[in-house]
């Protein structure tokens, strides 16, 4: 029997369809098999689909898992602030006529998250990830003149920043996409200060079915930490400069960062499996 599933198709951090970045949202009575799910997210073919279940342990509202087109990831933003406005916007969940302001959701791998309302848009709360000067396998493919490389330690190696020297540099890279893929499922971030923000960036996942990502919410997970300690200061503004677009704001709260931005509702429907 043809299982029916409510769907929305979310642009996150934008205020108005056709920008920032697009992600599914589905609303699930319990978890399919986990090969249905990675399925669903190849068939939806953006960045992230995100996944969310009542969650019955009482440590959260939702459970919430995400998927690319080719497999489950550990930590998406965007995908979050999707789900948290798809969630704080129905009343079927005791949201928008309950006065709800928050939701929060348990996590595989990244703990608690939550999301709030925040002015026009909302908030979400990720970890906060500290980098350290290092050097990285992938300079030459992403090209230009990286000032320093930074990357993580422990499980999110996997993370590379390059700080460039303007913005300007960072608009122009035109990384080796095939190459970098092959390095696995590694993120490669380049950033810069910006010129009417405190700061740009440009994401790539290749390896991750992603070859450059519009708006990532992982990404500023390290790059919120890495521009506060820079700049000597909190509450950035921030742009990514994909071809879509979109504007974050970035506070840094102990070991939380805050990434707030609007979203748009672009498509209400069902799927069915």
């Amino acid at each position: 029997m043809t299982q029916t599933i409510p769907y929305w198709h979310v642009d996150a951090f934008a205020a108005e369809a056709f920008g920032g970045n697009q992600a599914a949202v589905m609303v699930l009575d319990e978890w399919l098999p986990d090969d249905v799910l990675v399925k669903i997210g190849g068939e939806n073919m953006f960045a992230e689909t995100a996944f969310v279940v009542r969650d019955e342990t009482g440590a959260a509202d939702w459970e919430l898992r995400w998927c690319t087109p080719t497999y489950e990831i550990a930590l998406c933003g965007h995908a979050t602030l999707a789900a948290g406005h798809v969630l704080l916007s129905h009343h079927e969940w005791g949201s928008e006529n309950g006065g709800r302001d928050a939701v929060t959701f348990r996590t595989r791998k990244s703990g608690i998250l939550e999301v709030k309302r925040l002015d026009e848009g909302y908030e979400v709360g990720l970890p906060a990830t500290v980098t350290a000067p290092g050097e990285s396998d992938a300079t030459a493919l992403m090209g230009g003149n990286p000032i320093e490389i930074y990357r993580p330690s422990g499980k999110d190696i996997r993370y590379h920043i390059f700080l460039y020297e303007t913005e300007a540099e960072v608009r122009a890279l035109a990384p080796d996409i095939r190459a970098l893929g092959k390095m696995g499922n590694d993120q490669f971030i380049a950033t810069a200060p910006g010129e009417r923000h405190d700061c740009v960036s440009r994401v790539f996942v290749p390896g991750g079915g992603v070859d450059e990502d519009s708006v990532t919410g992982s990404a500023h997970s390290l790059l919120t930490p890495f521009w506060v300690s820079r700049l000597g200061r909190n509450n950035l503004r921030a742009f990514q400069a994909s071809e879509r677009g979109g504007q974050l704001t970035l506070r840094l709260d102990g070991e939380r960062v805050w990434l707030g931005g609007p979203c748009v509702t672009v498509v209400e429907g069902v799927f069915y499996v």
